[in-house]
């Protein structure tokens, strides 16, 4: 039965036979792309070996898993590289890489093959403690590899008018995590400020913070309700620091050049995302319906670029939601050419100081476009080689969203080679 599923699914070349067409890319990486891609399952034996004092595992996210459910399943695998992989809780049917634990160590199997030896992330200090109010401090501020996140609501007012990204889950898994885990719908300033303040206590461990949360379309002007949301809660923050700014990274709406202006001058902020999800003008309008009607797609390119003079060339980027340009029926019909239209506006992008990451599509059942396929590894691969190597031609970096401190992005995990 399980190899009448693998045939069902996989109609493509394998793992081996992809890597063999791009020698000089990073095999683990290849594999972590991989791995996100069709994500994971772990078996009895591995979730025995599962150690709750010791591995961290997962908090309250701003998006659901593969599966639909909520686990205590681990954060993210480690290569042996150092290479983060976000994964994914998928069911058996869907053919995902197996974790094991043989002999003492968490192994991935592929077709039955072990393939790499993984380690979990260790759990942050702060994960078992609460806040003043009560709270245990992993549901407000989470951890990534030296990053630690708040997602200070994962309400979108586009959803309110059915204008939610397709490919997004983001308020269905809020209900979830509100009713099983009691998450709280948006964060106090305070609880975020305790929780910051305990995870810094850990020597070496944290190097910078990423805010983000669903867009706020209210205010006097559009998003100026979630302007001063983020300035009330950087503020707190930044009560724990000695210096005006510290490393941090805002993934937030398309602000006007007044709103970043107050963010950057009444707050630590030091970068600003703004995801576009997809860079084509005629599939953003389908697949991102909101923020094509309250900004649209030119606009918020060029809010971008003028982020650019405001936080600093290289300081200002925008995130794609990989493979989404090819969901269909309105996306790319070839692999080739959605390449080359995503390398084409990320290459306008990068010569005005913004620069471009991506994450690796997946269908969540929560989403509009959750019967959908994601491309192709091989896609993926030169995705990632294409976005990196337009970075390197335009002399920018991308340290906010480094391998080091995000671990998302497969194409930023080449610029530690480079």
């Amino acid at each position: 039965m399980v190899a009448l599923l693998k045939q069902k699914f996989r109609t493509e070349l394998s793992f081996d036979e992809v890597v063999a067409n791009h020698p000089g890319f990073p095999r683990l990486i290849a594999r972590k792309i991989d791995v996100q891609r069709r994500g994971v399952h772990y078996t009895e034996r591995a979730a025995a070996a599962f150690d709750p004092d010791l591995h961290q595992l997962r908090s309250p996210y701003i998006f659901g898993s593969r599966d639909g459910e909520i686990k205590p399943l681990p954060e993210s695998l480690l290569l042996r590289d150092g290479t983060t992989i976000l994964v994914d809780p998928t069911p058996l049917a869907q053919d995902p890489y197996i974790v094991d634990h043989r002999d003492g160590r968490f192994v991935l199997i592929d077709d039955g093959e072990q393939v790499e030896d993984v380690d979990l992330w260790p759990k942050p200090a702060y994960y078992g403690k609460l806040t003043s109010s009560g709270l245990p401090m992993s549901h407000i501020v989470s951890a990534r590899p030296q990053r630690l996140n708040v997602f200070q609501s994962s309400f979108c007012y586009f959803w309110a008018d059915k204008q939610g990204c397709q490919f997004c889950d983001i308020v269905t898994h809020t209900k979830q995590q509100r009713d099983e885990l009691g998450v709280p719908n948006r964060l106090r300033p305070k609880d975020v400020k305790e929780t910051i303040a305990e995870a810094i206590r850990e020597p070496g461990r944290f190097t910078s913070l990423c805010l983000t949360a669903g867009s706020v379309i209210k205010g006097a002007k559009l998003f100026d309700l979630e302007v001063d949301f983020y300035i009330e809660l950087l503020q707190a923050i930044g009560e724990n620091f000695t210096t005006k700014k510290f490393p941090s990274q805002l993934i937030a709406s398309a602000f006007n050049e007044k709103q970043l202006a107050r963010l950057y001058a009444e707050t630590g902020l030091t970068s600003y995302t703004s995801d576009l999800e997809v860079l084509n003008e005629d599939l953003f309008n389908w697949i991102c319906p909101g923020k094509a009607q309250h900004v649209g797609y030119r606009e918020w390119k060029n809010r971008l670029v003028r982020a650019v003079d405001i936080f600093g060339r290289g300081n200002v980027g925008t995130g794609l939601v990989g493979g989404v340009e090819t969901a269909q029926p309105l996306g790319f019909k070839t692999e080739a050419d959605a390449l080359a239209s995503t390398l084409a506006e990320a290459d306008w992008l990068a010569a005005r100081g913004v620069t471009t990451v991506y994450i690796v599509w997946v269908p969540r059942p929560g989403s509009a476009f959750k019967d959908q396929k994601a491309p192709s590894l091989d896609y993926f691969i030169r995705l990632a080689q294409g976005l990196q190597d337009i970075r390197a031609s335009h002399g920018l970096k991308v340290d906010f969203d480094d391998y080091r401190r995000c671990g998302n992005h497969p194409d930023s995990d080449l610029a530690r080679l480079a």
